[in-house]
């Protein structure tokens, strides 16, 4: 269990976007910071930070909270991994006992692969570093690689050892399930039918391990490589698909990568587990590796959080380049930028980084860096050679890569380079665009037509939805007790009296108090009760909290409360940060800001509830006319009493009513 102390200086400590930044490209807007959606695919900005309120909003998603909220959902930690992981982030000190067998069983089935994986990882590195077969097999490979002590501690290697189960020995002996085991894909069981037994294989049997980290830093799956000269066994093995393992979404070096890509606004992208260690060691530190498999959307939406520059890099003798292309249009689509390098013939990002010095691998990676369209075509070209058919296909295979580019400008330009590089005119190829375009829409419209066969469409008028007006009122009063709760201003508050003639009239009185002191004896004067059960009950949290704490902090009440009403409260603190997404003073148009009239604001929000719930009584009031057949003078006397009161009420809003 980790202690009040220990929380409560890492809630002081950590910065959300310093955090938030380890995962999402953030670019400062006004006082907060804007990016992509992690949660969701979109090419538009909607992922609001407020480093003054230390709160997030996704208006894509809807989510939102305090920086522990953002490790919860975005790397799916429990509470205490979150602490643990900001305590670790920021150098704080902090005590943990160890687990017991019955602790790692209460755990739920992700959290119990995940621990599983980094037994695995420090077994591995134990194996490696203290077994003589470890060094004398595993470590010597590493050496040979080239890469030093210090890279091999950083990247977590490690080697299993040649025997049938003895890592999984070694995990059962420490209480960890063979479930997990297996779920994992460390662990390959098989029932054995006729004799009823299990036995169970070390999935990576003698192989140097690289274990795969998330974003964060968690040990999601292990690529191993095999020394031995089996010829039936793959050269390369990585851990099969699990809760907390998809090859698909993972990028290997990612963790150690994300900060310099951010940096650098550029990531390297390459093939394997060594080209990146390498390049590392040598200085580069944007690089990450699809881990040798083809390029997924999913993985280019990985990096695009961080940069919107890829620089693929390919080996000089690389087989199938052309099929590797297909990867380039991936991320073209995403509205990224592309360029590609190669190295010279017999030479990969690995041996290059490893045979020269630092200055002189990024002179090379910035020289021979080409635009993927200067690229391509230049490949192209000499596959086409002097064919005009296959000069024909090249053309339409780059424009058919230009039309997955987003941006229109950019199409236009790189339609433009295009027809230079490859001697033709530009009306011919922003022709072939537009049916490449042409074809993809109606390809899209048949899609969603078959989709459609299946369902019966019923064909209604549009409904105007209707606004809740009590809902946005109560909403209002919530995010003016957040935002303004603790300031003192200086009132006009409207006391009833009674003329000599008998009128009712609105007097004006000042008084100098606190918003939240001022809300709260206005409605409990009135004695009304926020009907929404949601706002009902963060109003009591927020007048207690401003009631008890001189120094109450939006950053100090979010680390108290349940991850729901986190939630509910970062949505209405954040729901006008939407609208600076919009840059309205590009615009010209400059919002008058609402420090300047929080009396004023206040006080109309409480006069139009009033209003508004006056309306609803006298509606209610009216039906009862309706109901009761004898005497109505009583009701029509307090109809006509709130009809005066909601005239009064109206006069001070400036409202003329009919």
């Amino acid at each position: 269990m980790i202690g009040k102390t220990t929380i409560d200086q890492v809630y002081e400590t950590a910065r959300l976007e310093e955090v938030i930044g380890d995962f999402v490209q953030l670019k400062k807007s006004g006082s907060n910071f804007k990016g992509l959606s992690p949660f969701t695919d979109e090419r538009s900005p909607s992922f609001m930070v407020s480093p003054v309120k230390q709160i997030w909003k996704d208006f894509s998603s809807g989510k939102g909270g305090n920086v522990v909220a953002f490790l919860m959902e975005h790397e799916h930690f429990t509470y205490p991994e979150a602490i643990k992981y900001l305590a670790k982030k920021y150098s704080i000190e902090i005590e943990e006992t160890e687990q017991s067998n019955e602790q790692k069983e209460q755990a739920n089935e992700r959290e119990s692969m995940y621990l599983v994986s980094e037994f695995a990882r420090n077994h591995f590195k134990e194996m490696l570093w203290d077994t003589e077969l470890g060094k004398a097999i595993g470590l010597s490979y590493f050496k040979e690689r080239g890469f030093t002590d210090e890279t091999i501690k950083q990247f977590e290697l490690g080697y299993c050892l040649d025997q049938w189960d003895g890592f999984t020995k070694s995990a059962l002996d420490k209480g960890y399930k063979l479930d997990y085991l297996s779920k994992t894909g460390l662990t390959i069981v098989k029932e054995d039918a006729k004799s009823s037994t299990t036995k169970t294989f070390d999935r990576f049997k003698a192989r140097v391990m690289f274990p795969i980290h998330s974003l964060s830093g968690r040990v999601l799956g292990f690529g191993g490589r095999i020394l031995t000269n089996e010829k039936k066994a793959a050269k390369y093995l990585n851990s099969p698909e699990s809760d907390i393992y998809h090859k698909s979404k993972v990028l290997y070096g990612i963790y150690y990568a994300k900060q310099a890509i951010a940096k650098e606004d550029n990531c390297y992208l390459v093939e394997g587990y060594t080209d990146v260690i390498q390049l590392y060691q040598r200085g580069i530190h944007n690089v990450v590796s699809s881990s040798g498999t083809a390029l997924t959307p999913e993985q280019i939406r990985l990096i695009n959080r961080l940069t919107k520059n890829v620089t693929v890099l390919f080996d000089g003798d690389a087989a199938g380049l052309r099929a590797s292309l297909r990867g380039i249009d991936l991320i073209l689509e995403q509205g990224m930028n592309v360029k590609i390098c190669t190295f010279p013939e017999g030479e990969d990002p690995d041996s290059f980084a490893k045979n020269n010095e630092l200055e002189e691998v990024q002179s090379y990676l910035q020289d021979n860096s080409k635009d993927f369209i200067q690229f391509k075509a230049s490949l192209l070209v000499k596959e086409a050679s002097d064919d005009p058919i296959k000069r024909a296909d090249t053309v339409r295979d780059i424009v058919n890569s230009i039309s997955k580019i987003p941006d229109r400008i950019k199409k236009e330009i790189y339609i433009q380079e295009c027809a230079q590089i490859m001697n033709i005119s530009e009306a011919v190829l922003f022709n072939t665009l537009a049916q490449i375009g042409t074809k993809d829409i109606a390809d899209a419209k048949k899609q969603e037509r078959e989709t459609n066969k299946t369902f019966a469409v019923v064909k209604n008028e549009p409904v105007q939805e209707k606004v809740d007006v009590q809902f946005e009122l109560e909403r209002k009063i919530i995010e003016l007790l957040l935002v303004y709760g603790n300031k003192k201003e200086e009132f006009e508050d409207l006391v009833l009296k009674e003329t000599e003639e008998g009128e009712l009239v609105m007097e004006p009185e000042s008084l100098e108090i606190k918003v939240y002191e001022k809300i709260f004896l206005d409605l409990q004067e009135d004695e009304i009760e926020l009907a929404n059960p949601k706002f009902r009950e963060m109003y009591y949290t927020l007048i207690e909290s401003l009631n008890q704490d001189e120094e109450f902090t939006i950053q100090g009440l979010m680390a108290g409360l349940e991850q729901e009403m986190a939630n509910d409260i970062s949505s209405i603190l954040m729901e006008e940060e939407r609208y600076s997404l919009d840059d309205w003073e590009r615009k010209d148009i400059y919002p008058k800001a609402k420090e300047t009239v929080i009396a004023q604001l206040v006080s109309e929000t409480i006069l139009t509830l009033r209003c508004f719930l006056i309306k609803k009584r006298m509606l209610a009031l009216q039906n009862e006319t309706q109901d009761v057949k004898d005497d109505n003078k009583e009701i029509l006397e307090e109809i006509m009493n709130y009809i005066q009161l909601n005239k009064l009420l109206n006069q001070k809003l400036n409202r003329v009513l009919s």
